[in-house]
């Protein structure tokens, strides 16, 4: 989070400095300075600001100086924080994670539950304004590009089912801009585990964005 970020989200919620420094446990100059860009908004700072001010998830820390180990059931937690219907009892509190690392983290994964999988388009729908730059740079650096792809294009079909124009054109540009890296070798949705015969069916039976972006799946299908 920057500090020019920190002021708007101050300003939004209609405080001064110094209010808002209480609320952050912090001095009037301490915070003056983080605004400023003299000091860094630190990740506990900044999930800290997220939650008293109020902002949107896409806000929250994106980092990946070290690996964030989930399980499934830490997904599904996520998700259901996030708003996700299908895990909604499985909510446990305020999401952790900005969308857009969520997102990232799940398509890194080996193995992921069908459930959390089928979730990811809906996250691409709801939060189309995620860091997109910083999304495509680590699922590139995690060869997952074209897991992230195939979730786009599943998005975009998600996006014209509720009628959202705006959000389907988005997708769609997004989509043509990960096409650019599409790679070329095969590869699962998460779904490594399969053996060589649901390999072999899912070649046979999977749709045609599936195939595009050379991936084994039945989610979207």
């Amino acid at each position: 989070m920057t500090g020019e970020a920190l002021k708007a989200a101050r300003e939004e919620a209609k405080l001064t400095q110094g209010e808002a420094a209480a609320k952050l446990g912090l001095t009037q100059a301490y915070f003056s300075m983080m605004e400023r860009g003299l000091r860094p908004v630190t990740e506990a700072l900044a999930l800290k600001a997220v939650r008293v001010f109020r902002m949107a998830e896409t806000a929250l820390p994106l980092k990946v100086d070290q690996p964030d180990k989930l399980d499934g059931r830490g997904f599904r937690a996520e998700l259901g924080a996030l708003g996700y219907p299908g895990l909604a009892k499985f909510r446990r509190g305020k999401p952790k994670y900005n969308p857009a690392r969520l997102l990232l983290l799940a398509l890194c994964q080996d193995v992921l539950d069908t459930g959390v999988v089928e979730a990811l388009p809906w996250l691409v729908v709801k939060y189309v304004d995620l860091d997109w730059q910083w999304v495509l740079l680590n699922a590139k650096v995690c060869d997952c590009q074209n897991r992230l792809g195939f979730v786009v294009d599943v998005a975009e079909d998600v996006a014209k089912g509720l009628g959202d124009v705006e959000r389907k054109k988005e997708l769609r540009e997004m989509k043509a801009v990960i096409e650019r890296s599409r790679l070329a070798r095969e590869d699962t949705l998460c779904g490594d585990s399969m053996n060589e015969k649901e390999r072999k069916m899912l070649r046979r039976n999977r749709t045609g964005k599936a195939r595009h972006w050379n991936l084994l799946t039945d989610v979207g299908g």
